[in-house]
């Protein structure tokens, strides 16, 4: 199996953004109307609600991202949402009731619902910071005189533990479990994993850390927000006290909904930090209607013959690739999940580019822009260095039928791929754009002074992008005066990610720069002398 099918077939909610946006390309995060449906006079409450708004929905064969609205709701979520919408109750009552029934439901010690699995991360490390003491909770985000840091081992490093920073902690991260002894201290409010193979083995598997936690009475929670909900949860059995999963995920609840489980105390101290109480968390509200649905999909999911659905996904994986192979040349695997987020299979597409005449980037695009319009779970092949081709197809949260349109969509393109056209080879001369820049960066919104020192080696380009507090490496080229070159920022659990195309004229450059999921900016730079 190539080195780039394991980078696709590995690919986590943390890598989509680690990515600098996976979808940006397509102009899903850009803000482009390229194919959008016409907006309608009036809001149409029927099938086509979003194309009345001018949205294309898409068909999703992608998984449980967020930027593609996660999941589809059950049919009884819908049913316990609307029902939920009718009536008024305390909502102290309802989580005290909800929480015994998700206890008994999923084998915790207690459940409660939170508006997202982030929420639960929030509301998770106000409880360990603040307990249930109004005076601390009141004081939050105010750390003097609490417990202020909270431990997240290194591989556990990821976007998401932006909800944890956001009390103000300090992160404190171990690499080995000799540091996680040093580290824990009375500050130590709590310890945090990101659910992941690398937690599964190994010194700081989510097991030791729990061990060494427990003799030092620190709680410890796990994001599992993608994963397989498991009952009994396998991170509770491995002790940990708290596991967050995402409800609007696999489990095919509110797509603004979370479920932490765990300890019932810490739960209850969760709750009491979140909405309707006047804490720090009352600003991740989560409504009657949510919890119930949230609810019924935890009663479903113990209903639900996981089995079969997994039959089923293998069913249309072997659909659509009869109908891809009949083209000459094409190939099919049925590749099989190692972890527990997006558990499912996938089905891997290859073919010779050069021999077909596209790629799977080109395949790929056609798609997204295509109507249907549909999403892939990846490809490989760019022209015209890299013609070997593939695209990846996950059934995770495809509907019924839609294994039919993503076949006749895959057979047309494959069987009678449009013309492409090879881009035409770069001028082998460049401007020289060696020394030391000033750059200007004008975002949506704000502006800000960068720098950077370049190197150049004919068309090759290296040196050093220099922010307003971070740097990192540059790599690049440049072509008659067309300059692109990329950037990548680390900073706390994620980068930034900064794609520069510009034009040289002299010892000025301007362009635009695309940064991912933040969207683009325009730019302009001045060399000094």
């Amino acid at each position: 199996m190539s080195s780039s099918w394991n980078r696709i077939r590995n690919m986590t909610r943390r890598a989509l953004f680690e990515r600098s946006g996976l979808l940006a390309a397509g102009g899903l995060l850009s803000g482009r109307r390229s194919v959008a449906a016409p907006a309608a006079d009036e809001l149409q409450l029927g099938s086509n609600l979003y194309e009345s708004v001018g949205v294309t929905p898409i068909v999703n064969c992608k998984g449980t991202f967020t930027i593609i609205t996660g999941s589809l709701t059950l049919p009884e979520v819908k049913r316990a949402m609307d029902e939920a919408s009718r009536h008024y109750v305390h909502m102290d009552e309802l989580m005290n009731s909800v929480g015994a029934r998700l206890a008994e439901l999923t084998k915790a010690e207690w459940g409660i619902v939170t508006a997202g699995c982030a929420a639960a991360l929030t509301h998770t490390t106000a409880a360990c910071i603040a307990g249930t003491d109004p005076e601390k909770m009141q004081r939050l985000p105010n750390l003097e005189g609490l417990k202020n840091e909270v431990i997240i081992p290194l591989h556990s490093r990821n976007v998401y533990d932006h909800a944890v920073r956001m009390l103000g902690v300090k992160i404190v991260e171990v690499s080995s479990a000799q540091e996680l002894e040093s580290a824990i201290n009375p500050k130590t409010a709590m310890i945090m994993i990101m659910a992941s193979p690398r937690a599964e083995s190994g010194p700081l598997s989510t097991e030791n850390i729990c061990k060494i936690a427990r003799a030092k009475n620190v709680p410890v929670i796990v994001d599992a927000a993608a994963e397989f909900l498991t009952i009994p949860s396998i991170h509770l059995q491995r002790g940990a006290n708290m596991v967050a999963y995402s409800g609007g995920k696999c489990i095919r609840g509110p797509q603004s909904a979370g479920l932490l489980l765990g300890r019932k105390d810490l739960l209850q101290a969760a709750w009491l930090n979140s909405a309707p109480h006047h804490a720090f968390g009352r600003s991740l509200k989560v409504g009657k209607e949510e919890i119930m649905g949230m609810l019924a999909a935890v009663e479903m999911w113990v209903k639900r013959d996981h089995k079969a659905e997994w039959a089923q996904w293998v069913t249309w994986l072997n659909s659509i690739g009869e109908q891809v192979t009949k083209t000459a040349g094409v190939t099919t695997q049925i590749v099989q999940p190692d972890d527990l987020s997006n558990h499912a299979p996938q089905l891997r597409i290859q073919w010779d580019g050069g021999a077909l005449g596209i790629t799977g980037k080109e395949v790929e695009d056609i798609l997204l822009k295509g109507r249907p319009r549909i999403v892939l779970a990846g490809s490989t092949g760019v022209r015209p260095e890299r013609m070997a081709s593939s695209v990846t197809i996950m059934p995770y949260m495809m509907m019924p039928d839609d294994h039919k349109t993503v076949a006749e969509a895959l057979h047309r393109v494959l069987s009678k791929p449009p013309r492409m056209e090879s881009p035409s080879p770069p001028s082998d001369k460049a401007v020289s754009i060696a020394g030391e820049w000033a750059v200007r960066i004008q975002y949506l919104l704000g502006s800000s002074s960068h720098k950077l020192t370049l190197e150049q080696a004919g068309t090759a380009l290296t040196g050093t992008h220099f922010g307003e507090t971070l740097s990192g490496a540059v790599r690049g080229s440049v072509h008659g005066d067309d300059a692109r070159f990329r950037s990548s920022h680390r900073i706390q659990g994620t980068s930034i990610g900064y794609d520069f195309r510009g034009k040289v004229n002299g010892d000025t450059m301007s362009g635009t720069v695309a940064m991912g999921e933040y969207g683009e900016a325009k730019w302009t730079a001045t060399r000094k002398a």
